[in-house]
């Protein structure tokens, strides 16, 4: 296993102090944020600190979200599914849970690294044998930029259509529980809203 060393987060100790606000000031009004979202959040002087230093984890269970085009159907669609995120230094891997997709029967995987607020990799996914597209399997690249606080992540994917053509979209990941125990995975085996 490779491991790279905590990279600090220039940026967020930056906006921070540009703001004249300590990281006990940050950690209150991010949870303030929160809350007034609807998102309420747990953000203290601590996890300030850890971000700052690089020190942040991935790992948890996610909500995947992208969209992309049918041109048979003339469409666009969304695809939703709860993934386990699993940190190991700077690559993350990420495996939809069965039964967690808004496309029954479509497992996703995603390989993936990350520089400070950048994440780039790859990602599969097979689609189900009865459903429209046949048990179709399909692959490309996705680029993603990580929020400050670290729940979420958006950018774009891309990957080739059936017609030869290259096709892209907008993708997302929100953190929606930083725990992998058993009953978390129980509690997001079904599909998203």
């Amino acid at each position: 296993m490779t491991t790279t060393a905590a990279v600090p987060n220039d940026v967020l100790r930056a906006v921070r102090i540009g703001l004249r606000m300590s990281q006990d000031d940050f950690a209150k009004a991010i949870r303030r944020a929160g809350a007034e979202l609807g998102e309420p959040n747990e953000a203290s002087k601590r996890l300030v600190q850890r971000w700052e230093a690089g020190d942040g984890t991935f790992s948890g269970m996610w909500l995947s979200r992208y969209e992309f085009y049918s041109s048979s159907r003339g469409e666009t669609y969304e695809g939703k599914h709860y993934v386990v995120l699993v940190q190991h230094g700077n690559r993350l891997t990420a495996q939809s849970l069965p039964g967690a997709s808004s496309n029954p029967d479509s497992p996703l995987t995603l390989d993936l690294t990350v520089d400070r607020n950048v994440v780039t990799g790859s990602w599969v996914e097979q689609t189900a044998a009865d459903g429209y597209y046949n048990g179709a399997r399909y692959h490309g690249a996705v680029q993603l930029l990580v929020e400050p606080t670290g729940r979420r992540m958006a950018g774009k994917w891309v990957g080739f259509g059936k017609d030869f053509d290259v096709n892209t979209g907008p993708w997302e990941l929100r953190l929606v529980d930083r725990s992998t125990s058993k009953a978390t995975l129980e509690r997001y085996s079904s599909p998203p809203e």
